[in-house]
């Protein structure tokens, strides 16, 4: 990590940060693990998950825009993480709190069950090359995962800029046991909520689409 990053994760992480009883690895979850939303909140308040958060610009707008609503940012990169800390305290976003865990162990063991509003997961590690598709995160052992820790109506988003992953998380979500489409047509209009990342802008620029999904749990 940078000076300004090293600094940032010294002052701000007992703030931002949670800790997590670990497994083997330094970013595993222990089975045993486990939160209490009120109490890490401080507060009873709609819960928004984004996994995969990156350096955080999309949540940490999203928290900074919606002091109503709680957010968890999940990421295994801690230059990202502090950089997400760094930028929501600048942003005044109090409602923010970060993991530096792997998404699946978070999902399975650190949150309750039907604890959580929102699930977000946009644009994932793609493994576009043959041989790593198989890496790829939305499949169907996800789907259980994702459909535990969403409350009855809560909705998991979904955003890429690869055709063929985009295609694979229909078709692995169409099926998934628990989740119904929360959109018509072949697409999900852009969600509003998402702000143009990094990643996007890179997308776009390589003349890829942007393509949305959304599914609601039933």
């Amino acid at each position: 990590m940078s000076e300004g990053q090293e600094r940032a994760w010294a002052e701000l992480s007992p703030h931002y940060l949670i800790d997590v009883p670990r497994d083997v690895s330094t970013t595993s979850v222990a089975r045993d693990a486990h939160i209490d939303p009120a109490t890490v909140w401080g507060r009873s308040a709609p819960l928004v998950v984004e996994i995969g958060s990156g350096q955080g610009h999309a949540i940490v707008h999203a928290a900074s825009t919606r002091p109503d609503v709680d957010f968890l940012a999940v990421e295994v990169f801690k230059a990202g993480l502090a950089r997400t800390m760094k930028d929501a305290d600048a942003a005044g976003a109090h409602n923010l709190r970060l993991v530096e865990a792997n998404a699946p162990e978070v999902l399975e063991h650190l949150l309750p069950a039907a604890s959580v509003d929102e699930l977000w997961v946009f644009f994932p590690d793609p493994w576009h090359k043959k041989r790593h598709v198989k890496r790829r995160l939305i499949a169907p052992e996800f789907t259980a995962l994702a459909a535990r820790a969403l409350k009855p109506g809560g909705v998991l988003r979904l955003a890429t800029d690869w055709e063929d992953y985009a295609l694979q998380m229909v078709e692995v979500m169409d099926v998934a046991p628990g989740f119904d489409r929360a959109f018509e047509g072949e697409w999900a209009p852009r969600f509003d909520g998402r702000v143009m990342t990094a990643f996007e802008r890179k997308g776009l620029a390589a003349g890829r689409e942007i393509r949305d999904v959304a599914y609601a749990r039933v």
